[in-house]
């Protein structure tokens, strides 16, 4: 079916092969056909570098460049987990990595794209480990290691990730409204779609007095979720289709 298709936070992982498997599923019943595949960050649960791929991501990888060779335009935004992925990846698919922030034309719509991450300001301790992974220098320091040095490091902070985000108040994870808000004026649009929060919901919002749209994809666990857009609007929907997803008023959709 022709449209977009949007999605986030699949969070592939060699060691939970059944995600892969319903990720791969999705690739072939919901975005093939598609005219854009939006995957907006968390890919991969980690991505250690482009020369350091996993061989059980192998059969994602080969659907995605499949996808592209069949005419589906695939845009990959960086996440948390896979802010390594480069241009190596971005080549072998035949994609296009996205920048940061990024407007796209969707249901008529301007609309922001965006991860997510960057909105939950409230999280200091992660905005400042954010910067830092970020930064040029350091990941060259960190590409500069061994796959195995990588590894080890990737361990150890994972680890450290658990341990902290179980003494957070799970609010401050979530988006701050000033955040949010700043983006809309910053990019002078109506509507945005980010993942990260794990928290689905297509919420009303006002900025400025103007009516604002705010769509949040879902993680991927036992099931997923998705937007489509077609010409006329945005839908959050679930996959598979019997599973559902919360509405922003606490509902299932």
């Amino acid at each position: 079916m022709p449209g977009t298709i949007l999605a986030s936070d699949m969070h592939l992982d060699p060691e939970r092969p059944e995600s892969m498997a319903l990720f791969g599923r999705f690739l072939d019943e919901i975005a093939a056909g598609a005219d854009a595949l939006y995957l907006l960050g968390d890919l991969f649960e980690v991505w250690l570098g482009d020369d350091a791929i996993h061989p059980a991501y192998e059969p994602v990888l080969e659907r995605l460049a499949a996808l592209s060779r069949a005419g589906t335009a695939v845009c990959i935004q960086h996440g948390n987990r896979d802010f390594l992925m480069g241009s190596g990846l971005a080549e072998r698919l035949g994609a296009t990595l996205l920048p940061e922030e990024t407007v796209a034309d969707l249901g008529g719509t301007p609309t922001l794209l965006l991860h997510g991450d960057s909105l939950c300001t409230d999280d200091t301790a992660y905005q400042a480990f954010r910067a830092q992974v970020r930064d040029p220098a350091w990941q060259a320091g960190f590409l500069a290691l061994s796959p195995e040095e990588r590894m080890e490091q990737a361990r150890q902070a994972r680890a450290a990730s658990r341990e902290a985000q179980a003494a957070v108040d799970s609010e401050i994870t979530d988006v701050n409204a000033d955040a949010v808000a700043e983006a809309f004026r910053r990019h002078d649009v109506r509507q945005m779609i980010h993942g990260h929060t794990h928290r689905p919901a297509d919420h009303a919002l006002s900025v400025d007095g103007r009516p604002a749209r705010r769509l949040v994809l879902p993680q991927w666990t036992d099931r997923g979720g998705y937007i489509r857009c077609d010409e006329d609007t945005c839908e959050l929907l679930a996959y598979p289709w019997e599973s559902r997803l919360p509405t922003s008023d606490g509902e299932y959709c």
